[in-house]
């Protein structure tokens, strides 16, 4: 059956606007839509495009929102609901980071930031540790041990070497690919490390390099974005502060759509407007490349032995340094009422088992509290 292309504009759009919650969410909502509701997917269906969805690099989400549109509209609705269920978080985020980023925003905003962004290193935490049943639940025998090794390392890059996160992904990718003999995969996947050099300059060309690292490059969940802009948007190139960036993780957790949205703030703050929108727009590019040349070849690419083998040891590195990421983001805090915080926020995470979406407005509700007591506040 398939939709008008109005229709699809109308769903993913409102689909865009309600998504909180992140990529469960996201699935939980295009079911409804795409199975349960207008029956234009049967259940196996959509579990193989889920399936499909999660062997490709990129926000998995995203992708797909965007096939579950391809499936109903062709190429013109992957388009339409492709940008129907990004643009309102995109909207969302810009104004936020206009509000959050101000040079001299309100002790109130400033508390609400550093309270939301306290709660950050926990939420990561929460987000690798739900990653790995799953991805070790997938591989047996000696490629277990290796994935604890790929593992170890992606959490030692994420909490030394930010920037140079992405080359350590694809070499594992690769290394596990050439165990297995599986080499049609290198060619694919190994391309985006010739670009590196790319971004040594500054300036819109590393702001572009780091959101393609983001959109192109992000295994594992949509979460391993933030290793891989880190150590760029702070360190390397001095876009923001580690307060900020703490802000910006936080309002891409509590906006509408994929958590990628991030990098649309980390533009904002390196070039304006303009420069959150070439962010956002290079990072969704590869979802919506992926998907309107590969659709039609998902089932051969979940038969594929190469692109498995490449992320059985691309993933478990991703999924190491999102939490080795949390080490970084929890040396950035400053106050000893944010480590409070974070210590609040753990445990609302990881043993009452609440939503992130409320752990971080409780955070920057305490923030908040804080700087209208007076409290101390992060430079």
């Amino acid at each position: 059956m398939r939709a008008s292309a109005g229709t699809v504009l109308r769903e993913w759009g409102r689909l865009g606007c309600i998504g909180f919650g992140g990529p469960p969410t996201h699935i939980a909502l295009l079911r409804q839509l795409c199975v349960a509701r207008r029956g234009w997917l049967s259940d196996r269906e959509f579990e193989d495009a889920i399936a499909a969805c999660n062997l490709l690099p990129g926000p998995a989400s995203t992708q797909l929102a965007i096939f579950c549109a391809w499936r109903v509209r062709g190429a013109l609705g992957a388009v339409l609901g492709g940008l129907g269920f990004v643009v309102p978080g995109l909207v969302a985020m810009l104004a936020l980071a206009a509000v959050f980023l101000a040079s001299s925003p309100p002790d109130w905003i400033r508390g609400a930031g550093a309270g939301a962004g306290a709660a950050v290193a926990a939420v990561a935490v929460q987000a690798g540790a739900s990653l790995v049943p799953g991805s070790y639940g997938r591989v047996s025998g000696a490629a277990r041990a290796r994935w604890v090794v790929y593992l170890g390392l992606g959490a030692l890059a994420a909490a030394t070497v930010g920037p140079w996160l992405v080359l350590l992904l694809v070499a594992c990718g690769l290394l596990e690919a050439g165990l297995r003999r599986a080499r049609a995969v290198v060619a694919g996947h190994a391309w985006p490390v010739l670009l590196a050099a790319g971004s040594a300059a500054g300036g819109l060309g590393a702001l572009a390099w780091v959101a393609l690292k983001v959109g192109a490059l992000s295994y594992g969940g949509g979460f391993v974005i933030v290793p891989l802009m880190q150590g760029d948007a702070v360190d390397r190139y001095g876009w923001m502060t580690d307060g900020q960036f703490l802000n910006a993780v936080a309002l891409g957790q509590v906006t509408p759509g994929p958590v990628i949205h991030t990098v649309t703030a980390v533009g904002y703050a390196a070039a304006g407007v303009g420069g959150g929108l070439l962010a956002a727009a290079v990072a969704f590019a590869p979802s919506f490349l992926f998907v309107l040349v590969g659709a039609p070849r998902f089932d051969e690419l979940r038969a594929n032995a190469g692109v498995r083998a490449f992320l059985d040891g691309a993933g478990p590195a991703a999924i190491g340094a999102i939490l080795g990421s949390a080490v970084v983001l929890a040396a950035a805090l400053s106050e000893a009422w944010q480590f409070a915080v974070l210590a609040g926020a753990a445990v609302l995470l990881l043993a009452a088992r609440r939503g992130v979406v409320l752990t971080l407005l409780l955070a920057a509700v305490a923030g908040v509290v804080v700087a209208l007591a007076g409290g101390p506040l992060p430079r």
